[in-house]
């Protein structure tokens, strides 16, 4: 469903056996117990405080009912994250509200990795937070960091559609096509799309974003992205190193840490270079969109390294 010639530092495929998650619970467990602190307070497999049906916490006690069996019925998005770890903590929000905003036609499945680390084995989680779609029993897909709002609402349309959901054309149906050809690794097409859209609706914000990802995926092509990121470590003065190293940073789920990067950049040059970190730097907010709060803070921070 991804395409790892676009984002295949966010992305990531391959077979999960789940199978040894079926069955009976060991009797550690039991449905009902809640589970001894984490970021999932509550009665394992419930909705959470609020009566929220499309949010549910997950355990080994309740794996099988609320994710492998739901899944046969409606995607599931099962995110793994823990309380006290900043990204978990900031990503967490995000796609609560996406799931009480979906109107049922998926379901959010929280696991916390410190109370539940054998469900954490079982789906191969090296880090937090991270998100698998599971349709019809089994991971069709998986993501790994925090990533743009703008992004992840096309990856859970694609989720959906993969899973037989039938989702609401956009505004625009040629935005449909932009976004195939995105998703497909087909960048001139998807430029070409983006820009007939924008040539039309100047102002159509998720057209300027899917412009603005064709732009990054165009410029990591043939990166590697460890040794770019050590090569920026090495010259912190080398415009052209921060800005490839920004780019493969926003590709990994860590946009904050892009924005700071470029805001420190603009911060200590000048002229041309300092313009083009600038501007580099909106870019990147163009995908995540004005919304998003981390582009909100580097907005102020840009500003006040500006004037």
């Amino acid at each position: 469903m991804s395409d790892p010639r676009i984002t295949s530092s966010i992305f990531t495929r391959g077979a999960v056996d789940l199978s040894t998650l079926r069955g009976p619970a060991p009797a550690s467990t039991r449905p009902g117990t809640p589970p001894q602190g984490g970021p999932s307070a509550g009665t394992p497999g419930a909705p959470t405080a609020g009566g929220n049906a499309a949010i549910v916490d997950v355990t080994e006690a309740t794996i099988q009912a609320d994710v492998l069996e739901r899944s046969m019925a409606m995607p599931v998005l099962v995110f793994f994250g823990a309380a006290g770890f900043p990204e978990s903590d900031e990503f967490a929000p995000v796609l609560e509200r996406l799931a009480a905003e979906s109107g049922g036609t998926w379901v959010l499945a929280r696991v916390d990795v410190q109370e539940n680390p054998r469900i954490a084995q079982m789906f191969r989680v090296q880090g937090i937070p991270m998100v698998y779609a599971v349709v019809g029993g089994q991971p069709i897909d998986a993501f790994s960091g925090v990533v743009p709002e703008a992004q992840l609402r096309q990856w859970i349309q694609a989720v959906l559609k993969a899973g037989g959901v039938a989702v609401a054309e956009p505004e625009d149906p040629r935005l449909d096509e932009a976004d195939d050809a995105l998703m497909s690794g087909d960048l001139d097409a998807a430029e070409r799309a983006y820009r007939k859209i924008l040539a039309d609706s100047p102002a159509d914000a998720v057209a300027e974003a899917g412009l603005a990802q064709v732009g990054v995926a165009r410029r990591v092509a043939g990166a590697d992205p460890a040794a770019a990121l050590a090569a920026a470590e090495s010259a912190p003065d080398d415009v052209a190193a921060q800005l490839l190293a920004a780019d493969i940073e926003v590709l990994s789920g860590m946009a904050e840490q892009a924005y700071a990067r470029l805001v420190g950049l603009v911060r200590r040059t000048a002229g041309e270079d300092r313009e083009a970190a600038r501007q580099h730097l909106v870019s990147l907010f163009t995908i995540a969109g004005p919304d998003d709060p981390a582009v909100a803070s580097a907005r102020r921070a840009l500003a006040s390294a500006l004037f």
